[in-house]
């Protein structure tokens, strides 16, 4: 088996272009901590990715938004089932037959406009004070309405409000017992 040995002038490049590769690689180390390179990061690529950034923090504020609101729906329906679950108890206990005798008992104001509402808590709070949360009550209404009207009562002078505690206490004037007065039909004898 013959082997042929290259020429002395191949092997010699060969060695030279080792050598050349190592010092090259040997410089490059080197300098490379003195080289400044550009990180290749553009100003539209970082606002879009600011972008997408709020995009997704929205849409985890939505999502924890719609997990709360499932929390508390279920919540909500195991109250209603506790709710239910007490007044049939209740209506066994007090033999009640249905719910209707039970709205029978419950009084509340009917539906009515803004003239019939005034003259409604003008009579209420005729005999005694009442605060705004009583009122609202037995009104029907929210607490919205049932602090306007009395704001708008306090204001056109039917009634006075004990600013010494809060809830304020409301109590009829002399003016609101007049527009009482005028507006309750006065009982004829015939």
């Amino acid at each position: 088996m013959l082997i042929e040995i290259p020429d002395p002038e191949v092997i010699l490049g060969i060695v030279a272009a080792f050598f050349v590769g190592l010092f090259g690689l040997y410089f490059y180390f080197k300098i490379k901590p003195y080289i400044k390179f550009k990180t290749g990061f553009d100003p539209s690529q970082l606002e879009r990715l600011e972008y997408y950034e709020s995009q997704l923090i929205d849409m985890k504020i939505k999502l924890d938004a719609l997990d709360m609101e499932e929390q508390s729906t279920k919540l909500f329906d195991s109250e209603i089932n506790q709710v239910k679950k007490l007044s049939r108890e209740n209506l066994k206990k007090n033999n009640y037959e249905s719910v209707e005798n039970i709205n029978q008992q419950i009084h509340r104001a009917p539906n009515m406009g803004y003239q019939n509402a005034t003259d409604y808590v003008l009579r209420l709070i005729t005999d005694k004070s009442m605060t705004s949360r009583d009122i609202q009550i037995t009104l029907g209404r929210s607490r919205e309405h049932t602090s306007r009207l009395m704001k708008k009562l306090f204001d056109d002078g039917y009634v006075k409000r004990s600013s010494d505690s809060k809830p304020y206490f409301y109590s009829i004037t002399e003016k609101g017992k007049e527009k009482h007065k005028l507006v309750s039909p006065t009982p004829t004898t015939a």
